[in-house]
């Protein structure tokens, strides 16, 4: 009977977290789809895999549409044999954003009823976690492979609780080897990555459980074989993922350094450590998980144009010179954030109810919970500090394997946003009902931390000024005393009020446990109130980063590229500032469209209107130039840092040249040009001059500079391949495309002499097969990033095919783990039936 009751208790705690989403995100009743930054970006870069896709049945793994071509792994390729990420999908069926939504929920809330086994505490906890601001932040972005991810961070930490804690090894198998392998084909490594950082504190606190005689050393045994097998079936499961974006990240941004300068050296792996700690999180700015507006909100709130339009009236009446003026010119960053990134969409709130019962919770927690917690939550924090914190931030880079591949460390605190949850609930559990607890212990406990919190908030509000400062150093070295004093004024107005908030839910919480504490209050009735004002003080918070205008109509998240304006376009846009950018770019995807539709042939764009490297409006209609792409190849970015920061205007072409860019956009958004470049060197061409270099520096230097019409830049490790392959002239010599497909080309040539194809098509060493008449034959880099052959005299057939053998290889090791893990998990059902029968047997 208490069985079924608890049942219906978890079959409600569903269905509240399902109201919840769709109450969350009302609008997509009426049809309408999130308009989120990278996911308008993804449509556009992704736009010729998704054509081929729909045209062939069949799946491109390389595509033209951005940066010169690249594989499409990390841009929502599919893998066939891949059934884990089938279930992904069908786990993720609600509409978006409230599959993840409930997911975040419902993760969670399995956790809690593994870690505390009672539906009251996991469902509070679960809308603790469930509404983490950052991860509304991180939605409303498009961030969704991120949000993903953290979706089965719960339900993966709660199937090794299962085995470590709770001894329940076949269902710990089940719950921790599915979402290890749902955690991966969610496909964002970093993510993984820093929860695996989380969960090597719970390891060592086992071992040390261990090592003290207080868990026997054969459970421990049986528990880490089990939780390890676990987690490489669950890989295994995305052998194919895996495979190809291991192979991949080597050859990009993330892989081995190609150039030696004064930021890094050749051969050196992973990120230069400016990339990398970009975004890192400032000391003080850590208490904004407990007060949101601590350093500001995002770097665009709504209270900056009310701010700027008073600073304009301010300088207006106070500013006579010109000098002046370009002097305040260079204070001004963001108007509504303040703290050490360079910008941000928002803080990583946590909740100032969910903090101080977190720091409770290291006083209530059981040991087993409470040190590796603790010690994950400490080292999280002082890695999201990443440039504010080298001397960790340089080791980790340095000794720790594979942490130089990731950048934002301010990213990590996700595990925090886990854990702080984890602790609270744990916490508070033990608080009410842990009777080795005294009461007297429990009111002292809650007397320093209630009284030290609200102290804290206290000390903010008088000295928060003098303390906090509310002003950059940038700001105080360039903003006039009448600026800079207003731009205070106005911030610390913005965090007294979210300061005050805190102060209130955080006495509120205070007197409800003083009260169920003296028995004056119902334990069920304090639960509910914490978890109500937790609820209405997260939500209101999340709201101002995803709300409804973030929704759009349908015909605009799936076609953000509209080429037409009407006056129905600029009704549906006005007042939505997340449309705005559709109705500002129509002008220029109609120029593109145009060069599109009247010219068919394969080549690129070069678009210098809307930030090349930053947009793919361009790669919906035609192959880029540019894109917009957090994991480029390197010797590409190689490229635009060494000749696209600064525009040569004989360099810039020649690379232009190279790439087949045979058409410019120009001019701005209101009146685009498109310009012919009649000095493309075309899909292919013969070279019969050939410059060896040395080093990657002068390979890359000399393509900027020669004829590459005539001459091809090679590296001399490559000399070897001309050895019986002589190259003579011939200007009579042709090489044309005959068929495009991104995975396959095909090219004719004619001449009366041996030649070198150079192809404007980006080299890439692991896939890509080459053949002549058939033949495969060998083939090198030339030029720095292109691919080249040799080709004998006479008439020939050149096909070029991408084919990368571990997709292949990928799919049947996939297959393999799946069908190891259904069967070892039905087998694991049988016997755990079969024993339990034979115990009723016995007991009878």
């Amino acid at each position: 009977m208490a069985k079924n009751k608890n049942l219906i208790y978890i079959a409600i705690s569903l269905v509240v977290f399902i109201v919840l989403a769709f109450l969350y995100s009302t609008p997509v009743f009426t049809g309408k789809q999130l308009f989120q930054h990278d996911i308008v970006q993804y449509r556009g870069g992704a736009k010729e895999l998704l054509d081929y896709r729909a045209d062939t049945g069949n799946e491109t793994y390389w595509s033209d549409s951005m940066f010169g071509g690249m594989p499409t792994y990390q841009m929502g390729s599919r893998f066939n044999g891949d059934i884990i990420k089938k279930i992904d999908s069908y786990l993720n069926i609600l509409p978006r954003p409230v599959n993840y939504i409930f997911l975040l929920f419902s993760g969670f809330f399995l956790l809690g009823m593994v870690v505390v086994r009672n539906w009251k505490y996991a469902l509070l906890g679960a809308t603790f976690f469930g509404l983490s601001t950052y991860f509304y932040i991180a939605i409303a972005a498009g961030h969704n492979g991120k949000i993903n991810t953290i979706e089965y961070f719960a339900p993966l930490l709660a199937g090794i609780l299962l085995v470590y804690m709770r001894k329940q090894y076949i269902w710990g198998f089940i719950v921790t080897t599915l979402f290890m392998g749902l955690q991966i084909a969610a496909n964002h490594p970093q993510m993984t990555y820093y929860l695996f950082i989380a969960l090597g504190f719970l390891f060592i606190s086992e071992v040390v459980r261990v090592i003290q005689k207080k868990t026997e050393i054969k459970h421990f045994l049986i528990s880490s074989g089990i939780i390890a097998a676990s987690c490489l079936i669950g890989v295994g499961m995305n052998s194919q993922r895996i495979m190809a974006n291991s192979e991949y990240i080597k050859e990009t941004v993330r892989g081995k350094q190609i150039l030696t300068n004064d930021s890094h050296t050749g051969g050196n792996s992973g990120m230069d450590k400016e990339s990398m700690l970009m975004w890192s999180y400032g000391k003080l700015e850590t208490l904004n998980l407990f007060i949101p507006r601590l350093m500001g909100g995002g770097s665009q709130e709504p209270e900056g144009k009310e701010m700027m339009a008073k600073i304009q009236e301010l300088v207006q009446q106070n500013v006579d010179s010109q000098t002046e003026y370009d002097r305040i010119s260079k204070g001004f960053g963001s108007l509504t954030y303040w703290g050490d990134q360079p910008g941000t969409s928002g803080p990583a709130y946590q909740g100032a109810i969910v903090c101080f019962l977190a720091v409770l919770g290291f006083f209530f927690a059981s040991k087993k919970y409470r040190y590796w917690i603790l010690g994950a939550s400490i080292l999280t924090i002082f890695l999201a500090w990443g440039s504010n914190f080298m001397v960790l931030s340089d080791f980790f880079i340095d000794f720790v394997p594979f942490y130089n591949k990731f950048r934002a460390p301010s990213s990590i605190l996700v595990v925090v946003e886990l854990l702080f949850p984890l602790i609270a609930i744990i916490g508070l559990y033990k608080f009410f009902t842990d009777e080795k607890l005294t009461e007297e212990y429990k009111q002292k406990i809650l007397t320093y931390v209630g009284g030290g919190t609200l102290g804290l908030i206290l000390i903010l509000l008088v000295f928060g000024k003098s303390l906090l400062g509310f002003h950059t150093d940038n700001e105080q070295a360039y903003l006039p005393p009448f600026l800079l004093d207003y731009l205070t004024d106005e911030r610390f107005k913005l965090f007294r009020i979210d300061a005050v908030k805190a102060f209130i839910y955080v006495a509120i919480t205070v007197i409800l446990l003083f009260l169920s504490l003296k028995k004056k209050l119902n334990q069920n009735i304090a639960l509910v109130v914490i978890g109500v004002v937790s609820l209405f003080d997260l939500w209101s918070v999340n709201k101002r980063y995803l709300n409804d205008e973030n929704y759009v109509d349908k015909i605009f998240a799936e076609n953000p590229f509209q080429t037409e304006s009407s006056d129905l376009l600029a009704e549906k846009v006005q007042g939505n500032p997340n449309l705005e950018s559709i109705i500002a770019n129509v002008n220029v995807n109609k120029t593109l469209e145009t060069i599109a539709k009247k010219d068919k042939t394969h080549y690129r764009i070069f678009n210098n209107i809307l930030g090349t490297f930053s947009e793919t409006n361009t790669s919906y209609f035609k192959s880029s130039i540019g894109g917009y792409h957090a994991v480029k190849l390197r010797r590409y970015d190689d490229v635009i840092n060494e000749y696209f920061q600064v525009m040569d205007s004989v360099k810039v072409p020649n690379i232009l040249n190279l790439l087949n860019a045979k058409y410019w956009v120009v001019g701005g958004p209101e009146q685009p040009q498109a310009v012919p470049n009649p000095t493309a060197n075309g899909n292919a061409w013969f070279v019969s001059d050939l410059k060896f270099v040395n080093t990657p520096n002068e390979e890359i230097k000399s393509i900027g500079i020669i004829d590459n019409k005539k001459t091809a830049v090679i590296a001399s490790s490559d000399k070897e391949y001309f050895s019986n392959k002589p190259v003579q002239a011939d200007s009579t010599a042709t090489i044309s495309l005959t068929g495009y497909q991104p995975n396959e080309l095909e090219f004719k040539s004619k001449s009366r002499t041996p030649q070198l194809a150079v192809f404007s098509e980006i080299y890439y060493p692991h896939g890509w097969k080459m053949f002549v008449d058939e033949k495969e034959v060998p083939y090198i880099k030339a030029d720095y990033l292109l691919r080249a052959v040799h080709v004998p005299a006479g008439n020939h057939n050149i096909r070029m095919v991408f084919e990368p053998e571990v997709i292949e290889k990928g799919k049947w090791i996939s297959l393999l783990c799946f069908g190891l893990f259904i069967v070892l998990s039905g087998l694991g059902i049988f016997l755990m039936n079969k024993n339990k029968k034979k115990e009723i047997i016995e007991t009878v």
